[in-house]
Formats: C-alpha cells, sequence, structure tokens
C-alpha cells in the first residue's frame, strides 16, 4: 500500500511563508500526477495546485502566483512553497498522488494557520 507523509505546516503570519513536503513510498512515483489539496471544516477538499507525470502545472485562481508546485523525482517528493500567505489560506493540506484509475493515495494532512 502507498504511503504519503506531509510535513512543513505550522503557524505563520499573514505574508509569511512555508514550504510544505511529501515524501511518497511503495508508489510508482514517476508515473504519478501529484496533487496539494486543501480542506477547512464544513468544506469539501478543494484542488490548491497539481503537477502531471509530465510536470504539467495548475493553481487554483486562489493561489496562483503565490504559491510554487514542485517535484523531485530522484527523492519521491514533491513540494508546495506558499509565499504572501493569507488568513484565507488556513486548512489542512493533503498531499495526493493518482494515476487514473490505477491508484488514488492521500496522506494524513498538515496544518497550516495563517494568523492577520
Amino acid at each position: 500500500q502507498g504511503q504519503l507523509v506531509e510535513s512543513g505546516g505550522g503557524l505563520v503570519q499573514a505574508g509569511g511563508s512555508l514550504r510544505l513536503s511529501c515524501a511518497a513510498s511503495r508508489i510508482a512515483f514517476v508515473i504519478a500526477d501529484m496533487n496539494w489539496y486543501r480542506q477547512v471544516p464544513g468544506n469539501p477538499r478543494e484542488l490548491v495546485a497539481g503537477i502531471t507525470s509530465n510536470r504539467r502545472i495548475k493553481y487554483a485562481e486562489s493561489v496562483e502566483g503565490r504559491f510554487t508546485i514542485s517535484r523531485d523525482n530522484t527523492k519521491n517528493s514533491v513540494y508546495l512553497q506558499m509565499d504572501s500567505l493569507k488568513p484565507e489560506d488556513t486548512g489542512v493540506y493533503y498531499c495526493n498522488a493518482a494515476r487514473g484509475r490505477i491508484f488514488d493515495f492521500w496522506g494524513q494532512g498538515t496544518q497550516v494557520t495563517v494568523s492577520s
């Protein structure tokens, strides 16, 4: 069974930065599309950023220009650099590894709190 472990969350003031990391194991990482989702209580998870196996990138409109997603296939890891953070970026951030119907794995989530 594949495993994803997120790290890097925490408490930061508005305008600050955080870098989330997600380490994958027992997953065919090189063919996985990697995504970061965010969830706040009472709302469904929303896609924040994604990077496909061939490195096509997409961002939610709300984070475009402030967040940067990247991947390192040699380390089976994906990252989310978050700059100019806003209170509305607060939530639990989940790492997701997916490949069509072949596999779909989720991490346990890491809390990001942005104070105003």
